[in-house]
């Protein structure tokens, strides 16, 4: 499939990735949109439609976080993580989705939730609900779009390396906590990548209106006595 990526304006991620994906063979465009903003969202699918025609596949993946314990929270930062986390991904899935409708060869559809969505954490409050939010705004969209054979699904990563894990709470303690998740490692992009992979695909046409957990045992890590998988080797 030719892809489309977005991100924020100025992101210095973007580019690099849009490289690494046309080193493979295939077409790829960047359209760079602050999601938060509805305006920017119908930007974003209009030039989606003149670059590539269609829109057969929305993985949406919109974030915004702070931890701050509830009784200090700032109010201003709870609305701006519940808008980031939750109406960005309505709007764009919406516009999406009209596109697809409107094209009538169906599509899919997919949310990056968390496993926070239904396992508290503490100092989270906004990000939790935000995803427990939109794992039900999913399953409400799924069930409106059953008819136009469109597929809504959700992932829900466990504790997943990057570089905003390393800024919160340092190499060495990614090193060696994530050494103790059940799986014996913590999860990698990669791990998120082929699960959306596989629902984007023919495979997974059967499956809508679904939350896939993506974690490594993350979820009931305090049930698993002293029992760690290796990491096997690559």
């Amino acid at each position: 499939a030719d892809i489309l990526l977005n991100d924020r304006p100025g992101s210095p991620d973007v580019a690099e990735a849009a490289a690494e994906i046309q080193k493979l063979g295939r077409t790829c465009h960047v359209v760079e949109a602050n999601v938060f903003e509805r305006a920017a969202c119908e930007q974003l699918v209009e030039q989606s439609l003149e670059l590539a025609g269609q829109i057969d596949i929305l993985i949406s993946n919109p974030a915004a976080g702070k931890r701050q314990g509830f009784l200090e929270y700032d109010p201003e930062d709870f609305e701006r993580t519940i808008h980031g986390a939750l109406v960005s991904g309505f709007h764009v899935s919406q516009l999406a989705a009209r596109a697809m409708v409107a094209r009538g060869a169906g599509g899919k559809i997919v949310f990056i939730s968390s496993v926070h969505a239904t396992l508290p954490s503490a100092r989270c409050a906004a990000y939790n609900a935000a995803k427990a939010g939109l794992n039900h705004l999913a399953t409400t969209i799924a069930v409106e779009l059953c008819e136009h054979r469109i597929n809504v699904n959700v992932i829900e990563p466990g504790w997943i390396e990057t570089p905003g894990e390393h800024a919160t709470f340092g190499t060495e303690a990614i090193r060696t906590e994530g050494a103790k998740l059940p799986w014996g490692r913590i999860g990698q992009p990669a791990d998120i990548g082929q699960a959306a992979a596989f629902l984007c695909s023919d495979a997974a046409d059967y499956i809508t209106g679904t939350a896939l957990r993506v974690d490594g045992g993350f979820t009931f890590r305090n049930y698993v006595a002293n029992r760690v998988i290796p990491p096997q080797d690559s």
